[in-house]
Protein backbone atom coordinates (compact mmCIF):
# COMPACT_ATOMS: atom_id res chain seq x y z
CA UNK A 1 0.00 0.00 0.00
CA UNK A 2 3.17 2.17 0.68
CA UNK A 3 3.73 2.09 -3.05
CA UNK A 4 0.32 2.62 -4.25
CA UNK A 5 0.15 5.94 -2.49
CA UNK A 6 3.55 6.99 -2.74
CA UNK A 7 3.53 6.56 -6.62
CA UNK A 8 -0.01 8.00 -6.80
CA UNK A 9 1.63 11.13 -5.01
CA UNK A 10 4.44 10.80 -7.75
CA UNK A 11 1.49 10.96 -10.46
CA UNK A 12 -0.27 13.67 -9.17
CA UNK A 13 2.41 15.87 -8.56
CA UNK A 14 4.61 15.42 -12.21
CA UNK A 15 0.48 15.75 -13.70
CA UNK A 16 0.55 19.48 -11.97
CA UNK A 17 4.59 20.44 -12.40
CA UNK A 18 4.50 19.34 -16.23
CA UNK A 19 1.45 20.05 -17.67
CA UNK A 20 -0.30 22.56 -15.58
CA UNK A 21 1.22 25.78 -16.02
CA UNK A 22 -1.09 27.78 -17.81
CA UNK A 23 -3.86 29.66 -15.28
CA UNK A 24 -6.63 29.17 -17.84
CA UNK A 25 -5.86 25.74 -18.06
CA UNK A 26 -6.19 25.66 -14.58
CA UNK A 27 -9.18 27.40 -14.40
CA UNK A 28 -11.05 25.14 -16.78
CA UNK A 29 -10.04 22.45 -15.26
CA UNK A 30 -11.50 23.84 -12.00
CA UNK A 31 -14.97 24.05 -13.94
CA UNK A 32 -14.08 21.10 -16.03
CA UNK A 33 -13.97 19.71 -12.06
CA UNK A 34 -16.78 20.74 -10.78
CA UNK A 35 -18.76 19.24 -13.78
CA UNK A 36 -17.53 16.08 -12.88
CA UNK A 37 -18.11 15.86 -9.37
CA UNK A 38 -22.01 16.79 -10.97
CA UNK A 39 -21.59 14.13 -13.33
CA UNK A 40 -20.46 11.63 -10.20
CA UNK A 41 -23.96 12.00 -8.80
CA UNK A 42 -26.11 11.83 -12.22
CA UNK A 43 -24.08 8.81 -12.57
CA UNK A 44 -26.69 7.47 -10.03
CA UNK A 45 -29.61 8.72 -10.67
CA UNK A 46 -29.39 9.17 -14.61
CA UNK A 47 -26.20 7.44 -15.78
CA UNK A 48 -27.06 8.52 -19.65
CA UNK A 49 -27.23 12.02 -18.74
CA UNK A 50 -24.14 12.02 -16.40
CA UNK A 51 -22.16 11.18 -19.28
CA UNK A 52 -23.43 13.73 -21.31
CA UNK A 53 -22.44 16.34 -18.71
CA UNK A 54 -19.05 14.55 -18.57
CA UNK A 55 -18.41 14.48 -21.93
CA UNK A 56 -19.99 17.77 -23.47
CA UNK A 57 -19.06 19.66 -20.18
CA UNK A 58 -16.52 18.40 -17.98
CA UNK A 59 -13.99 16.76 -21.21
CA UNK A 60 -14.25 19.28 -23.70
CA UNK A 61 -12.76 22.34 -21.09
CA UNK A 62 -10.61 20.02 -19.65
CA UNK A 63 -9.05 19.12 -23.14
CA UNK A 64 -9.16 22.45 -24.48
CA UNK A 65 -6.97 23.45 -21.57
CA UNK A 66 -4.42 21.14 -22.45
CA UNK A 67 -4.85 21.99 -26.60
CA UNK A 68 -5.20 25.08 -26.65
CA UNK A 69 -3.69 26.84 -23.72
CA UNK A 70 -0.86 25.17 -22.12
CA UNK A 71 2.38 26.05 -23.24
CA UNK A 72 4.44 23.48 -26.23
CA UNK A 73 7.59 25.80 -25.19
CA UNK A 74 10.52 24.85 -23.25
CA UNK A 75 10.09 24.15 -19.78
CA UNK A 76 12.34 26.29 -17.77
CA UNK A 77 10.82 25.30 -14.80
CA UNK A 78 10.98 21.46 -14.64
CA UNK A 79 13.96 21.89 -17.87
CA UNK A 80 12.13 20.01 -20.14
CA UNK A 81 10.95 19.77 -23.56
CA UNK A 82 7.77 19.23 -24.84
CA UNK A 83 8.03 16.42 -26.44
CA UNK A 84 9.92 14.97 -23.70
CA UNK A 85 6.95 15.35 -21.24
CA UNK A 86 4.68 14.07 -24.39
CA UNK A 87 7.20 10.79 -24.13
CA UNK A 88 7.00 10.20 -19.96
CA UNK A 89 3.09 11.01 -19.81
CA UNK A 90 1.79 8.35 -17.77
CA UNK A 91 -1.74 8.43 -19.01
CA UNK A 92 -3.27 10.46 -22.10
CA UNK A 93 -0.24 12.57 -23.95
CA UNK A 94 -2.17 14.81 -26.41
CA UNK A 95 -1.65 12.44 -29.65
CA UNK A 96 -3.79 9.57 -27.25
CA UNK A 97 -5.99 12.02 -26.56
CA UNK A 98 -6.72 12.84 -29.98
CA UNK A 99 -7.42 9.70 -30.45
CA UNK A 100 -9.93 8.67 -27.54
CA UNK A 101 -11.91 12.23 -28.94
CA UNK A 102 -11.88 11.52 -32.29
CA UNK A 103 -13.42 7.75 -31.09
CA UNK A 104 -15.94 9.80 -29.25
CA UNK A 105 -16.54 12.56 -31.78
CA UNK A 106 -17.28 9.98 -33.95
CA UNK A 107 -19.76 7.81 -31.74
CA UNK A 108 -22.85 10.07 -33.07
CA UNK A 109 -22.31 9.62 -36.49
CA UNK A 110 -22.28 5.60 -36.08
CA UNK A 111 -25.81 5.75 -34.22
CA UNK A 112 -27.00 7.84 -36.99
CA UNK A 113 -25.94 5.49 -39.98
CA UNK A 114 -27.12 2.29 -37.46
CA UNK A 115 -29.88 3.56 -35.08
CA UNK A 116 -29.72 -0.20 -33.77
CA UNK A 117 -25.79 0.39 -33.13
CA UNK A 118 -25.71 -3.88 -33.94
CA UNK A 119 -28.97 -4.51 -32.24
CA UNK A 120 -27.81 -2.94 -29.11
CA UNK A 121 -30.50 -0.32 -29.00
CA UNK A 122 -34.23 0.11 -29.95
CA UNK A 123 -34.11 2.75 -32.76
CA UNK A 124 -35.06 6.26 -31.28
CA UNK A 125 -38.15 7.94 -32.03
CA UNK A 126 -37.25 11.15 -30.90
CA UNK A 127 -34.19 13.34 -30.08
CA UNK A 128 -34.21 13.13 -26.35
CA UNK A 129 -34.28 9.33 -26.90
CA UNK A 130 -31.28 10.17 -29.59
CA UNK A 131 -29.22 11.88 -26.79
CA UNK A 132 -29.87 9.16 -24.39
CA UNK A 133 -28.36 6.69 -26.58
CA UNK A 134 -25.47 8.78 -27.65
CA UNK A 135 -25.17 9.04 -23.25
CA UNK A 136 -25.13 5.31 -22.68
CA UNK A 137 -22.11 4.91 -25.89
CA UNK A 138 -20.31 7.51 -24.27
CA UNK A 139 -20.67 6.07 -20.81
CA UNK A 140 -18.84 3.08 -22.22
CA UNK A 141 -15.89 5.02 -23.98
CA UNK A 142 -15.06 7.12 -21.25
CA UNK A 143 -15.35 3.67 -18.89
CA UNK A 144 -13.43 1.42 -21.99
CA UNK A 145 -10.79 4.50 -22.32
CA UNK A 146 -10.32 4.02 -18.40
CA UNK A 147 -9.94 0.40 -18.33
CA UNK A 148 -7.71 -0.07 -21.11
CA UNK A 149 -4.63 2.43 -20.41
CA UNK A 150 -4.82 1.17 -16.91
CA UNK A 151 -4.27 -2.57 -18.21
CA UNK A 152 -2.20 -1.24 -20.85
CA UNK A 153 0.34 0.44 -17.88
CA UNK A 154 0.42 -2.87 -16.05
CA UNK A 155 2.21 -4.48 -19.08
CA UNK A 156 4.39 -1.06 -19.70
CA UNK A 157 5.29 0.23 -15.72
CA UNK A 158 3.03 -2.72 -13.50
CA UNK A 159 -0.18 -3.23 -11.53
CA UNK A 160 1.14 -0.58 -9.30
CA UNK A 161 1.08 2.00 -11.65
CA UNK A 162 -2.07 1.15 -13.96
CA UNK A 163 -3.86 1.12 -10.58
CA UNK A 164 -2.75 4.50 -9.72
CA UNK A 165 -3.16 6.23 -12.31
CA UNK A 166 -6.70 4.62 -12.79
CA UNK A 167 -7.21 5.98 -8.93
CA UNK A 168 -5.72 8.99 -10.20
CA UNK A 169 -8.19 9.76 -13.20
CA UNK A 170 -11.28 8.57 -11.00
CA UNK A 171 -10.26 10.98 -7.86
CA UNK A 172 -8.96 14.23 -10.09
CA UNK A 173 -12.22 16.25 -9.93
CA UNK A 174 -11.72 16.77 -6.00
CA UNK A 175 -7.95 16.87 -6.18
CA UNK A 176 -8.36 19.36 -8.77
CA UNK A 177 -10.99 21.75 -7.39
CA UNK A 178 -8.46 22.03 -4.15
CA UNK A 179 -5.40 22.66 -6.51
CA UNK A 180 -7.22 24.95 -8.78
CA UNK A 181 -9.93 26.70 -6.72
CA UNK A 182 -7.81 30.09 -6.94
CA UNK A 183 -6.80 29.83 -10.31
CA UNK A 184 -9.21 32.30 -11.54
CA UNK A 185 -8.71 34.94 -9.31
CA UNK A 186 -5.08 34.25 -10.19
CA UNK A 187 -6.54 35.15 -14.16
CA UNK A 188 -7.97 38.11 -13.08
CA UNK A 189 -4.82 39.62 -11.71
CA UNK A 190 -3.30 38.88 -15.21
CA UNK A 191 -1.34 36.04 -14.38
CA UNK A 192 -1.45 34.11 -17.31
CA UNK A 193 0.88 31.67 -16.19
CA UNK A 194 1.82 29.66 -12.73
CA UNK A 195 5.02 30.14 -11.55
CA UNK A 196 4.84 27.11 -9.56
CA UNK A 197 7.42 28.75 -7.26
CA UNK A 198 5.01 28.08 -4.05
CA UNK A 199 4.68 24.14 -4.98
CA UNK A 200 7.11 22.21 -3.72
CA UNK A 201 7.27 17.97 -3.46
CA UNK A 202 7.36 16.00 -0.82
Amino acid sequence: MNDFFRTLEIQRWDDHRYYHHSRINQSLHLLSAVSFVCAYALLFIDPPLAALLAWLVSMTSRQAGHFFFEPKTYDHVNQATHDHKEEIKVGYNLRRKIVLMAVWAASPVLLWIDPTLFGAFTPATSFVEFMRQIGWIWLFIGAGGLLFRTVHLFFLQGVVAGLSWMTKILTDPFHDIKLYCKAPIYLLRGELIDPMTSHRHA
